[in-house]
């Protein structure tokens, strides 16, 4: 039977969850069910029913480096060898779709699942990305990019609007899923929480039609977050294509409801249908052995893939006197809990159960032989959690002022709490205990090289008190082995930072209005995201985007530019073979004549990535290396003609090593299809990229329109998060809310991580009850719910009870006519 001939109701039944994690298939037409999974960065195939957080069970698979780690490589094809990996296991376990690689770009260093995303930056996110998926997809498994889109925080993930200016999202925002989309081509992708400028993202018509599938050729399935999808025909309407959890036959009366209606076109039914069964059918596995993942061979080759990705990825900061790599014969001390209780992942739905784990004390100790490096002593140093105690600490000192030890190894970072699905980070500040540790180490008069784990940027108060700094990130199982073989010079490190560091959290451009603590999230800051503004604006940083050390060193040269792209020659200058990346950033018509902003051309940062090549050099080897120009090198997008344009006039091409090392420049003359005219004054403070003075009349001249954020609600609605009922007048639902917070709080401080149901209770908005309760709750009891937390409690109850019952037979009537009783 064809898709076509199924009745309305089978084919609107295909468009939600039949579980957690899986669809709904139909067998009457042979399309069968399949399995989808969390993947970014390991295989996280739950038991039994499962849940969405992380929290159940899961077997066992191999827990890679986080995206923001493998970033730091800045190696699309590592990416991809890890992408075959992952969808290797994906599909000895089983699952059909893997959820994953993040596509969000870092709008703030505090957003708590940075370590998810790849970069500030849509080039890097993109191409990276686009290496992953095609990995991935060559299992016959599906990728699933996320979160489509302008995705930046999670307070209220569930309940914000982001409101941004049409240039800005689709130059910034949206580049990077546009580059994924159209080099890889994913068969999947996830759209997220929020609304976009008033309407969420999985009916957002402009986003799903006009530009995904209108502009970019996306062709395949758009399915909403966990809980993400509001209303079913609104999104089958505007293309999206499955809701997920499992809304049990809600959305199915819904949607049947709606084509007896004339409200919904079948002819749109069909096409999202279509959408489903054409996933179901390409990642159909009849005849295909499974179930081999856990064979030796494929665990331990996949350990290898890791510890490769680690090892590209570790990214070194400083380096003193030459004190990394550590020299045979060298007696070191290792401090820290993390360097023997390794943190490896972050906290939520992408908590992989690995196969293995190492630790970097049992990792050094065991290659004394082939590196002749010994351990002298090993002192924990601070307390996990964050809690003072002077006895870790003088442990650790004593051992380091032993008359042995020629060196300590420091392993500090970021803590299970700190970095998490649901949460955002409170401070860019690592625990004080452990800048207590470095102090005191310091003291010693030892060389003291930190290994900083953490999925995103942190404050480094002790920067020039020590010898060098190594960045691991979040690198994955076989991170303390890579560290290892970087520490002791078995690995020369080439990752480069994929992020900007500030000095500071208040340097940061959106510090004053991060996070979003209403519904409206402005990104008032416009295109001026990371390294975007400390270039343009001259802030000074910790790090600059794509800076990294190496054990070699490299000069640029001959930097030529023709009609297709640049070349430049790149010579190691030392006698240690090594690996480095190779940058092109431009700058527009009008910074290139002036410098001021002031000249002729639109709106631009000082200067944007727009290409990279990873390159290995021999000792005292030169290579010649090209990186072309392609449909992203000049553009900008014209809002007031709805197109992406090319200004005609010179611009400048400058290659080098990281945003504020550019070592060769050349002057270019583009034949655009626009001429340059002069930016609008009345932009102001944007013109100089100083934005954190811009007036309200500047953003409104920026966003086309005036821009006002809401206030708190005087009613609760349907989408209002559950955590605003601590202002309900109504005492039940100000209790619920006063509860949850206080449990999660409690939970947090008491296990030393998130409670991640509380946080996600907290910040879901009553709507989503309906979406993931397997039909137990309708849209009519989720207005009874909302009736509670409006005041009305007694009206809600009898609504809620009336509303049970009403869905308990409708749930009946829709199963017997599915089932052709």
């Amino acid at each position: 039977m064809e898709l076509e001939e199924l009745s309305v109701a089978e084919k609107a039944a295909m468009l939600s969850g039949g579980s957690e994690w899986d669809s709904r298939g139909n067998e009457r037409a042979d399309i069968p069910s399949f399995v989808m999974s969390d993947g970014p960065h390991g295989v996280r195939r739950q038991l039994g029913e499962g849940d969405h957080l992380g929290l159940g069970a899961s077997k066992p698979a191999t827990c890679f480096p986080t995206a923001g780690t493998v970033a730091n490589s800045w190696d699309p094809e590592l990416a991809e060898d890890m992408g075959k990996a992952l969808g290797r296991e994906a599909h000895d376990l089983d699952v059909n779709v893997l959820l994953g690689p993040g596509l969000n770009i870092k709008r703030n260093p505090l957003c708590g699942r940075n370590f998810e995303y790849y970069s500030e930056d849509p080039i890097v996110a993109g191409r990276m990305a686009a290496g992953l998926i095609r990995g991935i997809q060559s299992n016959g498994v599906s990728a699933c990019p996320k979160h489509f889109a302008v995705n930046s925080q999670e307070l209220r993930r569930q309940a914000s609007n982001s409101v941004i200016d049409e240039r800005t999202m689709r130059e910034i925002y949206l580049t990077g899923f546009e580059i994924a989309v159209r080099e890889a081509a994913p068969m999947t992708i996830m759209t997220s929480y929020n609304e976009i400028n008033g309407v969420y993202a999985h009916e957002n018509k402009h986003l799903l039609q006009d530009i995904l599938r209108g502009e970019w050729g996306f062709d395949g399935m758009v399915v909403s977050d966990w809980g993400g999808s509001n209303a079913a025909v609104a999104a089958v309407k505007a293309g999206g294509s499955l809701e997920m959890p499992s809304p049990g036959f809600t959305s199915v009366r819904e949607l049947e409801d709606a084509v007896k209606a004339g409200t919904l076109s079948e002819t749109d039914l069909n096409a999202r249908a279509a959408e489903v069964a054409k996933i179901a059918r390409a990642t159909r596995a009849e005849g295909v052995g499974r179930d081999d993942l856990l064979a030796d061979a494929v665990a331990a080759a996949h350990h290898e893939v890791a510890r490769r990705v680690a090892e590209s990825s570790a990214v070194l900061l400083k380096n003193t006197d030459a004190a990394l790599p550590l020299k045979p014969g060298m007696r070191v001390a290792v401090v820290g809990d993390m360097a023997k209780t390794p943190r490896f992942q972050g906290s939520g739905s992408s908590k992989v159960n690995a196969t293995r784990e190492e630790n970097i004390v049992a990792e050094l100790q065991s290659s004394a032989e082939s590196t002749g490096i010994t351990v002298t002593g090993y002192a924990q140093g601070y307390d996990r959690q964050g809690v003072a105690n002077q006895a870790l600490l003088d442990e650790a000192v004593a051992l380091a002022a032993q008359s042995d030890t020629d060196a300590v190894i420091a392993v500090i970072g970021l803590d299970e709490r700190s970095e998490s699905e649901g949460l955002d980070r409170s401070t860019m500040a690592i625990p004080q205990v452990q800048n207590d540790v470095i102090a005191a180490l310091t003291a010693t008069g030892k060389p003291i090289i930190v290994v900083l784990v953490a999925g995103s940027p942190v404050e480094l108060p002790w920067f020039d008190d020590v010898a060098a700094v190594l960045y691991v990130g979040l690198s994955g199982q076989a991170g303390a082995s890579a560290a290892v073989r970087v520490l002791t010079g078995q690995t020369n490190p080439s990752g480069h930072l994929a992020e900007t560091w500030p000095l500071q959290y208040a340097d940061c451009p959106s510090a004053d209005w991060y996070p979003a603590v209403e519904r409206d999230a402005i990104y008032r800051e416009g295109p001026f995201v990371g390294y975007r503004y400390y270039e343009t604006a001259q802030v000074p940083v910790r790090f600059p985007f794509g800076y990294g050390l190496s054990y070699s060193s490299f000069t640029y040269s001959n930097l030529a530019a023709d009609d297709t792209g640049v070349t430049c020659t790149i010579t190691n200058d030392s006698d240690v073979p090594g690996a480095t990346v190779a940058q092109l950033y431009v700058t527009g018509p009008s910074r290139t004549a002036q410098g001021d902003g002031n000249a002729a051309g639109v709106l631009r940062p000082a200067c944007e990535l727009k290409g990279f090549v990873k390159v290995t050099l021999a000792a005292h080897e030169s290579k010649t290396v090209r990186i072309a120009f392609d449909r992203y090198t000049f553009r900008h997008f014209d809002v007031a003609a709805n197109r992406w344009a090319i200004e005609s006039g010179v611009w400048t091409l400058a290659v080098g090593a990281n945003a504020e090392d550019l070592q060769l420049s050349t002057t270019f003359a583009v034949a655009g299809d626009v001429d340059a005219i002069p930016a609008d004054p009345a932009l102001g403070h944007y013109l100089t990229g100083n934005v954190k003075h811009v007036t309200d009349v500047e953003m409104a001249v920026l966003f086309g329109r005036e821009v006002k954020a809401s206030g708190k609600p005087t009613t609760f609605g349907v989408n209002d998060p559950i955590s605003s009922w601590v202002d309900s007048r109504g005492f039940v639902a100000r209790t619920i809310a006063k509860t949850l917070t206080k449990r999660e709080t409690s939970v947090r401080q008491k296990t030393g991580a998130p409670d991640l149901n509380t946080l996600f209770i907290l910040n879901m908005p009553p709507r989503a009850i309906s979406k993931m309760t397997q039909g137990m709750v309708d849209a009519a009891m989720v207005d009874a719910i909302v009736t509670i937390a409006n005041g009305h409690t007694f009206r809600g109850l009898g609504g809620l009870i009336a509303g049970y019952f009403r869905n308990q037979s409708a749930n009946k009537r829709t199963a017997k006519e599915l089932n052709h009783d």
